[in-house]
């Protein structure tokens, strides 16, 4: 099995055969992600500049097997962030954004496809493992927007807080800040 088999783009870049071929060496060396990761392919992937020169990876899959990936995405971003020192692996849904139906229209747009509804997704589908329990918007003088989001409290990463706030920004043109849900017990 050759690593261009686990990409669903025709002319993938160095980065998406790099990606690919890790996807293979996991796949033979982890005897337990084994018959997860045979199944799995994935669109794209891009390098995504975040804050002290470090760079993120977003790796985008196809929609339908996001609940595949989920099964196995905690160790998957751990052994892909071994074999890609210094950067933070996520992974996202490649999801398509549809203009307004006009009126001459007889079919109406999905209300996943609207820009608020992708843009909340791709929120989800950064910080998963962890879970959105509020959000908040902050109107700023001058027209801006700054969204608070606020997460639970285990499976969050503080040190990836800050490339998800970048990646975020760098694919929706939104900023947004994370907070951690203080829960007393």
């Amino acid at each position: 099995m050759s690593a261009i088999s686990k990409i669903l783009n025709t002319n993938p870049s160095e980065l998406e055969l790099s990606i690919a071929q890790a996807f293979l060496d996991l796949e033979a060396s982890a005897s337990d992600l084994k018959s997860d990761l045979r199944t799995l392919q994935f669109k794209s992937a891009r390098e995504i500049d975040v804050a002290g020169g470090k760079k993120a990876i977003a790796i985008f899959v196809p929609v339908p097997s996001l609940s595949s990936y989920h099964k196995v995405q905690q160790r998957l971003i751990r052994e892909l962030e071994k074999k890609f020192s210094s950067q933070h692996v996520v992974i996202l849904a490649e999801r398509r954004i549809l203009p307004p139906s006009s009126k001459g229209q007889h079919q109406k747009r999905p209300r996943s496809r609207t820009l608020t509804q992708v843009h909340d997704k791709i929120l989800e589908d950064l910080v998963f493992p962890a879970e959105i329990v509020g959000k908040r918007v902050r109107h700023l003088t001058g027209g801006n927007k700054v969204y608070k989001v606020v997460l639970d409290e285990k499976n969050v990463y503080d040190e990836k807080l800050e490339s998800f706030t970048q990646v975020y920004a760098k694919l929706t043109g939104k900023q947004v800040g994370f907070e951690v849900a203080n829960t007393v017990a």
